[in-house]
């Protein structure tokens, strides 16, 4: 999703923006603008920017939600894959010496971030050692998942990420076990983080108005919690194995996951110690017991050998 005029992000406004320009919406890029002032406000609140932050929004829209920002934090930077917006934002904030306009796609590809937009961020940080990195942003649905799941993979994980995205993606991150929202990226950030929905939003607060509900998330990292996971890489790849046939029983999953390098008796012994049968399914374990059923594993290797997806 994407921003506008922080004063003026209404539906009429931005219908004679885009009409001016002779462009619309673009829906594959996920353009679908906050209209509602109090749920942007509620947002940006919410995020508790400061003047030592460094804030990374993607989805610059029109700008609305980078120019509310800028008047908080120390400085924001806005990424947008549409020139257009890029240019709107540009020119709607062309006297904020606070914010970074970057035109780029977040996503060099599913499973890795823009190395140039992270170069930025920790440019910005090494400014000052005050200074702290969070996200906040209506993110576009589709990069929702990739970029909140690997910006915690990077050295520079953000103290918090307050977005706006897919209920249906916010109902998976903050999922409980036994549940059908219950999967990888639920034990990937509760693993790390504590996760909250501060409040679900219908389809008539955008325009144009997307097909689903969403929900403005908070994701506050959790370092205790953290330093838990020796191998970062290792685990993530662990649990997205783990949960890659979630139908299947969890012993046969592991059998699968570690094919030709673990032998199923070995397996049957990991799964024994931890008082665990081989014929439940991941989604009945804790993010507790999955952090150390991924540890039985690692130590079966040498270091340079701790992977999963060999």
């Amino acid at each position: 999703m994407s921003g506008g005029s922080s004063n003026n992000q209404t539906r009429s406004y931005l219908m004679e923006r885009f009409e001016a320009l002779g462009v619309h919406p673009r829906g594959k890029l996920g353009q679908n603008f906050l209209i509602d002032l109090n749920l942007l406000h509620l947002l940006h609140e919410s995020a508790n920017l400061n003047e030592h932050d460094v804030v990374l929004e993607v989805g610059t829209g029109t700008g609305s939600l980078t120019g509310a920002m800028a008047m908080k934090a120390g400085v924001v930077v806005t990424v947008e894959i549409d020139s257009v917006m890029h240019e709107m934002a540009k020119q709607e904030h062309w006297d904020k010496n606070n914010i970074r306009f970057l035109l780029a796609d977040i996503l060099e590809n599913k499973n890795r971030l823009n190395r140039d937009v992270l170069d930025v961020l920790r440019e910005e940080l090494a400014k000052s050692p005050d200074r702290k990195f969070k996200l906040c942003a209506n993110l576009p649905y589709q990069i929702a998942t990739p970029l909140t799941s690997n910006l915690l993979l990077t050295d520079i994980p953000p103290v918090s990420m307050t977005v706006t995205i897919q209920k249906e993606v916010g109902d998976r991150i903050c999922a409980k076990p036994n549940t059908k929202d219950y999967g990888a990226l639920a034990v990937w950030m509760q693993a790390q983080c504590d996760c909250h929905i501060i409040r679900t939003m219908p389809p008539s607060v955008f325009w144009p108005h997307p097909k689903v509900d969403s929900a403005i998330v908070q994701v506050i990292y959790n370092e205790k919690k953290r330093s838990r996971i020796p191998n970062l890489r290792f685990f993530h790849e662990f649990v997205r194995a783990l949960f890659f046939h979630r139908r299947k029983f969890i012993r046969s999953v592991l059998c699968s996951a570690f094919k030709n390098r673990v032998e199923k008796e070995v397996v049957d012994r990991i799964l024994d110690e931890m008082d665990l049968k081989g014929e439940i399914r991941a989604e009945t374990l804790s993010v507790k017991q999955i952090l150390a059923l991924s540890e039985k594993f690692r130590a079966l290797f040498p270091p340079e050998k701790q992977t999963v997806l060999s």
